[in-house]
């Protein structure tokens, strides 16, 4: 099963970027472990460019998603449409309780059409939701 892990904007900077929330570790650094400990192909994608994320997602042969789309889950009608295009399915991920943050991040236009979505547990968001996927092969 072939898993890809889509990042959005400013993902690139976690480990570096507000540290309270969103820890010290690299992002890249922690889906390397991930990756290593999983029985599933991951591959990863990062971009700044929602255009970049859509065409990835559209273009792109997997199994499943993890979607972290930062910001553009809040405000991205395009990326909404898209994942509502494809027949794979899509797990949102949030390293941070966006329901615990400013009222503007409440609410994600992406959720409606996911899979499912995991958020608050720091980088072990993106574990979880690889559980997601390995029990589906199990059941």
């Amino acid at each position: 099963m072939k898993i890809a892990i889509v990042n959005g904007p400013n993902l690139n900077l976690i480990g570096t970027r507000e540290p309270s929330i969103y820890g010290n570790q690299s992002l890249r650094e922690y889906l390397e472990l991930l990756t290593k400990k999983s029985n599933l192909e991951i591959v990863t994608f990062q971009s700044n460019i929602e255009g970049e994320i859509i065409d990835y997602l559209q273009k792109t042969i997997a199994d499943g998603f993890i979607l972290n789309a930062g910001g553009y889950s809040h405000t991205s009608v395009a990326i909404r449409d898209c994942i509502s295009s494809i027949s794979i399915p899509v797990v949102e991920v949030h390293i941070s309780n966006i329901a615990s943050r400013e009222s503007f991040r409440h609410e994600s236009l992406l959720s409606p059409v996911c899979s499912g979505c995991i958020f608050g547990f720091g980088l072990e968001s993106y574990r979880l939701a690889l559980n997601f996927f390995e029990n589906k092969i199990i059941n």
